[in-house]
């Protein structure tokens, strides 16, 4: 009797604190790779700039068009991918709406089918696609994760991906100008405020997908360290062929 009611406390608070975090979303992948993308692209820009060694003027110019086109450019590209995306989908949940209402009959009995499939004993499954397909929308909705995966209720908004990527671009590739708008003459303050920022947007995420924050920091620190010491390079490269 002991173990029964120590089971059921376990039961108990595993139910109370089993939660999981929302992963269907459509804002999370758009702002994180946005500010990443902001990030790296304007500070490997500017550094590029620098490396051909010209004016300061031209440096923070180069940075402010450099976020005004990959903000909207990245806005742009989201809104589209998502809008075709959840067009293709509810392009498939019309075919999979009037299947059920031209085939109740075999709709239902794929359902139990599948069921069946999955290890439910077939008068049992056939049951439940009965009660289940009572209900049109119901019917869809449970044919639609079943078969096709989605949940037509959790569609991403293209809107919601694009201010998303286009705030958290900006918010990105703002940092590297940062510096230079406050009065910075020298390149090194707008790569530290960069690279502190790649670490804090790697720890970031780390903490929404609950992995080590400071190896993913790391990870982010390194290949935009890499990026912009590259570029820097090939700047340097191209400043002196062009002078020469």
């Amino acid at each position: 009797m002991a173990i029964i009611e120590t089971d059921a406390v376990l039961h108990e608070a595993h139910r109370d604190n089993h939660t999981h975090r929302d992963v269907n979303g459509g804002w999370l992948r758009p702002a994180v790779f946005g500010a990443m993308d902001g990030l790296v692209s304007n500070l490997a820009l500017m550094t590029g700039v620098a490396g051909g060694d010209v004016s300061h003027r031209t440096i923070v110019i180069t940075g402010l068009a450099g976020l005004a086109a990959g903000a909207f450019s990245m806005a742009a590209g989201e809104y589209t991918s998502v809008a075709s995306q959840r067009e293709l989908v509810e392009a498939e949940l019309d075919v999979e709406r009037r299947e059920l209402r031209k085939h109740p009959v075999d709709e239902e009995r794929e359902l139990a089918a599948l069921y069946v499939s999955r290890g439910v004993e077939p008068p049992l499954a056939r049951e439940v696609a009965r009660q289940l397909s009572r209900d049109p929308e119901q019917a869809l909705e449970i044919h639609a994760r079943e078969e096709l995966g989605i949940d037509p209720g959790d569609l991403p908004s293209p809107l919601v991906a694009a201010f998303s990527s286009f705030g958290a671009f900006a918010l990105g590739a703002l940092l590297p100008v940062l510096p230079f708008l406050l009065g910075a003459s020298a390149l090194w303050p707008a790569v530290l405020l960069a690279l502190a920022g790649l670490f804090g947007c790697g720890a970031v995420v780390a903490r929404v997908t609950a992995r080590s924050w400071w190896f993913s920091g790391l990870r982010q620190l390194a290949l935009g360290g890499a990026a912009a010491a590259i570029t820097y390079g090939l700047g340097a490269l191209f400043g002196v062929a062009v002078g020469g």
